[in-house]
């Protein structure tokens, strides 16, 4: 029998001790931060269908769930990457996918 909390330590501990995946882990949470920032300035309605996506140095991912939430935020960029800039971070670009339906 496994002990709560032991398997979220020992997997902590693991991440701690590699260096790609200590990158990794840090990009999901600037990910997740920047998503943060810029998710005040959704409309209403569209909030619910968008999430944070993968971030490296070419583009940081918006993951929306259907084409008009994309073609609103691709109107939106100017404010949103304004808005990144603002709290300091300039870069990359936001891309914007659309999830494919499950």
């Amino acid at each position: 029998m496994s002990t709560p909390g032991l398997k979220d330590q020992t997997v902590a501990a693991a991440l701690g001790r590699s260096e790609p995946l200590t990158g990794l882990l840090q990009r999901v949470r600037e990910s997740k931060a920047r998503l943060d920032v810029v998710a005040p300035l959704f409309p209403t309605g569209l909030a619910g269908g968008i999430r944070a996506g993968p971030l490296d140095d070419t583009a940081w991912v918006l993951l929306v769930s259907n084409a008009a939430a994309a073609a609103k935020l691709r109107q939106m960029l100017p404010a949103l990457e304004g808005a990144l800039r603002e709290r300091g971070w300039p870069g990359p670009p936001i891309k914007i996918k659309v999830l494919p339906r499950a």
